[in-house]
């Protein structure tokens, strides 16, 4: 099958992590055999231009590869500019910020709607997205199904904590604790720091960057490493002990996946879509606004099993290759159930 992949987010020279969660299933779909070309923006610089260059590259792309369908990630500006590049058929997975941006951008309801009916199939990362999906867009109900973006499990695969430690130089004093991603409000780190300091026991990494790191450097155990390339990432998981994701809402939790795949406990959040795929054996799902809970859920997760196996298990049914063979269903059904 000939695929036009169109993506806002996708990695780059200068942004290799961007959107790592695209390539990783563009990836899958090829080695099942489908030719695919795509129309991407992969640097997280230049403004609204990027997104005009991004609709010029899908037009011209559309006419030259004619592909049988169209895969779009993220329902606008991506969807959009997919929905009227071609007239192929189209299936967007919407992520999260994309339907969090329904209500607050200006014109985004108005093109989300016409993305949605346009699409042959929506897709959405997990199950919460959905339902808040259909809330603001009804005409998404009965046209949305749940695949996430999976997990590589061969990538995240469990190695040796102190060897990893040691290569990162994070000597182990108590449990290790790491979160991973933007130091920002939405990610719950000012109030993680505040619970990890009421427990006083062990190291926190932080591996991130963003506008919340001044807050969270010089504190006692904690240590804020900053940003770091996406290749780095299983590394960093491999020293923790407890991988700790509590955001305020959390769509997905891709590297709450990560960590699970990679044999780690996790302190995950109650909203969003972690409670769809953490287990108890394999971590703790605590109130993001609930510090108290927050607190207790640290050290709960810091008694389960190292290496969790139990968490390894979970995270196999949401191997990259399973994800990718069930898209693959939806990407075939609409191309095959194209008007002729």
């Amino acid at each position: 099958m000939k695929i036009l992949l169109v993506s806002q987010m996708y990695p780059g020279p200068d942004d290799p992590d961007l959107g790592v969660f695209v390539a990783n299933l563009e990836r899958e779909l090829a080695a099942r055999g489908h030719e695919i070309e795509r129309a991407v923006v992969d640097r997280r610089t230049g403004g609204r231009r990027r997104h005009l260059a991004l609709a010029r590259d899908a037009i011209r792309s559309a006419r030259r590869f004619r592909p049988e369908v169209v895969y779009a990630h993220f329902l606008a500006p991506a969807g959009l500019v997919a929905a009227l590049s071609s007239r192929a058929p189209l299936v967007v997975t919407a992520h999260g910020q994309d339907v969090r941006n329904i209500g607050s951008i200006p014109g985004a309801r108005a093109a989300t709607k016409y993305v949605v009916r346009r699409a042959a199939a929506v897709i959405a990362v997990s199950g919460w997205l959905r339902d808040q999906l259909e809330l603001a867009v009804p005409a998404a109900a009965g046209k949305t199904e749940v695949v996430d973006c999976g997990v590589d499990v061969e990538r995240f695969a469990p190695r040796a904590a102190d060897e990893a430690r040691q290569a990162l130089n994070w000597p182990a004093n108590g449990a290790s604790f790491l979160c991973l991603g933007a130091l920002s409000e939405r990610k719950n780190v000012l109030r993680l720091a505040r619970a990890f300091e009421r427990r006083g026991e062990g190291t926190l990494a932080f591996v991130g960057d963003g506008s919340l790191r001044g807050a969270l450097e010089g504190r006692r155990g904690i240590r804020v490493v900053g940003r770091v390339s996406h290749h780095e990432v299983p590394a960093w998981i491999a020293a923790c002990d407890v991988l700790c994701q509590p955001s305020l809402v959390e769509p997905f939790g891709l590297a709450t996946l990560e960590a699970m795949a990679s044999g780690r406990s996790v302190v995950a959040t109650t909203v969003g879509g972690p409670p769809e795929f953490v287990t108890s054996e394999s971590g703790v799902l605590v109130d993001p606004e609930d510090e108290e809970a927050l607190v207790a859920g640290l050290s709960q997760a810091a008694e389960l099993p190292r290496p969790n196996l139990a968490a390894r298990n979970a995270a196999a049914h949401h191997d990259v290759k399973l994800q990718a063979e069930r898209v693959e269903a939806i990407l075939l059904r609409a191309a095959r159930d194209r008007p002729v």
